[in-house]
């Protein structure tokens, strides 16, 4: 599109207030040239034409004509001429969300059937997919609110904690809608966004809820409520064991959604999106009003650049006699390459910002080595963290338990590291003897009993997404193997059955993956032949497959573990990460 052209003005007008100097800076030059000099003072006037070089006067005009030109130019450049407007686009399209969901035991009630639960994972999984854009975190509440995961723009990632999301991972049960409004919040003033949309998934709202709503908004975040259940009810047992019965109180969340500045719907039992359509959630920025009414914008382009060349070959002439030929030979003999201003003018945090991206990609395509040289180059403790992983993917223990030591140092309470260099602990651990030429009987097989854990196993810590964000870590990047292994699965309640086949085939999409993971993962990049394998490293290998199927058989049992330590760390008077 070509420029609009209009009227020449000027961006920074102030500016022109400098010309006024010329006119002393002339008269006080013209007064010194007057005076003189020092040989005029000392030499008698007829030795001078003797003296003086002849035409003298005539350059010392050009001089100072031409610098009078230089700083007529100068000025102008500094106050910005412009005659012609450029489209500015302006982002919209992108505010974040924050799905609260609740989680409190009535989240069990089957006026949605087969459940309120199971209706709210498949709402959100639906908005997760048909979502256009912006970033998306997900919370889960009862007694407490706890970051399921955090902003992202990668809604799968999100997706991946849908089936895992039951009461039992809550630590205390209750309906606090309030702090679930506080949590969201959190997330996006950490991620640095000052206008976002909270998503809240309940049945009712109490006065503290749309007191943290009417809060919310005021801070430029929108509370937007989906109401789960019926106005009709339904029983439900809570966590003691004693039953309740829940209803679906519309009226509440209207004022709740009022209060936040956003709308009410009821959630829709069925597989369409039209209760989220109606939300204005999977579109996110529309409908929302741009400052002065407009959703596009034009701006002056600032043309002073355009006088900067000119005023640079009368800089030349500043140089004593030659100095201009010799700039010029100077600039034709240097080699012309692409410039790279930008990376000079990055500030430390881009640097290092783009420096961890361009390491996380070489973790994901398994250059482990040059993901662990470019972590290095940065001080934070994601950083080593991160690099840790890169160190254990690639074998190197020693060095792995280095850098996870360097990330402790700089956050002791990092979970993923404490667990990550736990499991790396372990598979440095020397193996016993076998126990006879039988496979079978070889610590690690399937057939070995506990002699599975007493093998080496290779980290699976080390996560195959490592993390960019530099204030916040993701619960995909924990370590599922190294902070409980060998724990037995916690038991599951009777009225949680109604899940159990979608758990069941969570958990079977888990051990598969866990299980190619483990398998022959090469250390270096490059894949040995089967035929090179040597006894060792087939015991090796087998022993980490025992132990990767020890994992616990139970998908939500990382969400309840974290959420429990958070809790017990509120509770004893801790700091929100």
């Amino acid at each position: 599109m070509m420029p609009e052209l209009g009227p020449l003005h000027f961006l920074r007008p102030h500016w022109l207030w400098a010309l006024l100097a010329l006119a002393p800076l002339a008269w006080a030059w013209r007064a010194r040239r007057r005076s003189g000099g020092v040989w005029q003072r000392v030499v008698d006037p007829h030795l001078l034409p003797h003296l003086l070089e002849r035409g003298g006067d005539r350059r010392a005009r050009a001089a100072g004509a031409l610098a009078a030109f230089a700083w007529v130019l100068a000025v102008l450049a500094l106050a910005g001429p412009s005659w012609r407007q450029d489209t500015q686009p302006l982002w919209q399209g992108g505010t974040p969300l924050v799905v609260a969901l609740d989680l409190s035991s009535a989240s069990n009630a089957a006026d949605l059937p087969p459940s309120r639960l199971a209706q709210a994972r498949a709402k959100i999984a639906a908005l997760l997919r048909a979502r256009a854009a912006g970033q998306v975190g997900l919370v889960a509440y009862a007694g407490d609110a706890f970051t399921v995961a955090p902003l992202t723009d990668d809604a799968g990632n999100v997706a991946l904690f849908l089936d895992a999301l039951a009461p039992e991972v809550m630590p205390v049960d209750g309906q606090r809608a309030d702090r679930a409004i506080a949590q969201a919040r959190r997330l996006l003033r950490q991620a640095g966004f000052e206008r976002g949309a909270i998503l809240l998934l309940t049945d009712h709202a109490d006065a503290a809820a749309r007191g943290a709503a009417a809060s919310a908004a005021r801070a430029g975040y929108r509370v937007f409520a989906l109401g789960l259940g019926r106005a009709e009810g339904a029983a439900y047992r809570r966590g003691d064991g004693t039953l309740a019965r829940t209803r679906l109180d519309a009226a509440s969340l209207r004022a709740l959604a009022a209060a936040g500045g956003g709308r009410y719907a009821a959630i829709a039992g069925d597989d369409g999106d039209g209760d989220l359509r109606a939300l204005g959630v999977l579109t996110p920025g529309a409908g929302e009003a741009m400052p002065g009414g407009e959703r596009g914008g034009r701006s002056w382009r600032d043309e002073g650049y355009w006088l900067l060349p000119p005023l640079l070959l009368l800089a030349l002439f500043a140089f004593r006699r030659g100095g201009a030929v010799a700039a010029l030979l100077l600039c034709l003999w240097l080699p012309w390459q692409p410039a790279r201003a930008v990376e000079l003018w990055r500030r430390p945090d881009q640097a290092a910002h783009a420096r961890m991206a361009e390491a996380a990609q070489a973790y994901r395509r398994g250059d482990y080595a040059r993901a662990a040289a470019l972590y290095a180059g940065v001080g934070t403790a994601d950083a080593h963290y991160n690099r840790g992983n890169a160190l254990a993917k690639a074998g190197r223990y020693p060095q792995a338990l280095a850098a996870y030591d360097e990330a402790l140092k700089r956050a002791p309470r990092m979970a993923d590291a404490l667990a990550n260099k736990r499991a790396v602990e372990a598979a440095m651990k020397p193996r016993p003897p076998p126990r006879g030429a039988d496979d079978s009987q070889r610590p690690g097989s399937q057939g070995g009993g506990d002699g599975a854990s007493a093998g080496a196993p290779q980290p699976q810590a080390a996560q195959d997404r490592p993390s960019q964000r530099q204030a916040q870590r993701s619960p995909a990047d924990r370590a599922e193997p190294g902070a409980a292994p060998g724990k037995a699965p916690a038991p599951r309640p009777a009225d949680a059955r109604r899940q159990a086949a979608a758990d069941a085939a969570q958990r079977e999409r888990m051990q598969r993956a866990l299980q190619r993971a483990g398998r022959g993962a090469p250390r270096d990049g490059a894949r040995e032949p089967a035929e090179a394998e040597t006894p060792g490293q087939r015991e090796r290998r087998l022993a980490n497959e025992a132990w990767l199927r020890r994992v616990p058989d139970d998908p939500g049992g990382l969400l309840r573990e974290k959420f429990r330590i958070e809790y017990e760390r509120r509770r004893n008077g801790g700091t929100e990460e």
